[in-house]
């Protein structure tokens, strides 16, 4: 739906901070964005994750035309995305930040930004006024905006994505049930790499796995994954194994290749996000930890069967559509946040056990 304020702008500015999933869950509301300024050049400010093994949001959209390179003179479509400073109290940085900003003249910008705390967010404003940025869509001022709604009568919190949803319904209302605005417009050549990468595979059925985290508070364990794999192999012989994850995931991937005594690639390191998605697609299921791949996954319509820590609230970062099947255990500790989870030695996930997954699997091959 074209806005009556979208017919004067010319440039817009989406601020979304994260890494994979947590640009996957924003693709909804960066579909409705551009929907509501589809003749607008749309660049992206975002920050380039500390982690090597959490894939930078240009590397989940460059290719989508969600971020858009109109106007960029011959450059590289990864110009089309500045680099914001988590945490920097470098003034200068911030100065040549709001220069490179303020040089583009964008005309409005959208805030899909998480933030804890209101006067964050009059802070993060005040800069955009200072880079000459008059149209705001989305600042969470109020904090039922920032935080997840609980439904009291599921126990159950508004996913990330319906929150995210909420910040920008000016731009128009976006139905999350709608497979087109989780559509990554995913390239021939990237589709094309998937079967390649998959071709020792043969024409089995594809179990898409994940076991890697780069967060030791989500992390389930070896020991767990090669029990489940190791049983899932005998069960479905007829099956094949493959692995994502990044490059740094592959040594536990290959401990999972090993229980699988069957058909197996491992491809961590190998792919891009882009790519991952596309493999994910062939796949019958996708099993793993709350993971960007994870994400892909439900945004591809790939059945997830995914084991989360209680480290975040339960349904915010769940798998988003239906089929899904989530391990949770609630405790009295939800919502901590940690990364890093010592004093209580990760009872969250303790409590899961191999069994409930293996059921989990079964249940979800059985759906067809």
């Amino acid at each position: 739906m074209q806005t009556a304020h979208s017919n004067s702008i010319e440039r817009v500015l989406i601020y979304r901070l994260g890494s994979l999933g947590d640009t996957v869950v924003a693709l909804p509301c960066l579909h409705q964005i551009a929907r509501a300024f589809p003749n607008a050049e749309r660049r992206l400010l975002t920050n380039l994750p500390v982690h090597s093994k959490a894939p930078a949001a240009y590397a989940v959209l460059t290719g989508s035309a969600l971020i858009t390179t109109s106007g960029l003179n011959g450059k590289p479509e990864g110009d089309a995305y500045f680099r914001y400073p988590i945490g920097t109290r470098d003034v200068g940085e911030l100065w040549r930040l709001r220069a490179e900003i303020r040089a583009w003249r964008p005309q409005a910008l959208v805030y899909l930004t998480p933030r804890q705390r209101w006067q964050q967010v009059v802070r993060d404003v005040a800069f955009f006024r200072a880079c000459g940025i008059q149209k705001i869509y989305g600042a969470p001022y109020a904090k039922d905006v920032r935080c997840n709604r609980l439904n009291r009568a599921t126990g159950l919190y508004e996913p990330e994505a319906a929150r995210l949803a909420r910040t920008v319904r000016a731009l128009g209302s976006i139905d999350l049930s709608d497979a087109e605005n989780w559509d990554l417009r995913l390239s021939l050549e990237e589709k094309a790499r998937a079967v390649d990468v998959l071709r020792p595979l043969g024409q089995r059925p594809v179990l898409a796995c994940s076991v890697g985290t780069k967060v030791q508070a989500k992390d389930w364990g070896a020991e767990k994954w090669c029990v489940v794999l190791s049983a899932l192999a005998k069960r479905h012989a007829e099956m094949g194994l493959v692995l994502l994850g990044a490059e740094e995931e592959n040594g536990v991937s290959e401990l999972a290749a090993e229980a699988w005594q069957g058909r197996c690639v491992n491809l961590c390191g190998q792919l891009t996000p882009r790519e991952s998605a596309a493999v994910l697609a062939r796949s019958r299921m996708f099993l793993g930890h709350d993971s960007g791949p994870m994400h892909l996954a439900a945004a591809v319509q790939t059945r997830c069967v995914a084991i989360f820590a209680a480290r975040n609230l339960p349904e915010v970062w769940y798998p988003q559509g239906a089929g899904h099947r989530v391990l949770y255990q609630a405790t009295d500790c939800m919502g901590c946040g940690l990364e890093t989870c010592i004093a209580q030695k990760k009872k969250c996930f303790t409590a899961i056990a191999p069994e409930a997954v293996l059921q989990a699997v079964e249940a979800t091959l059985a759906q067809g």
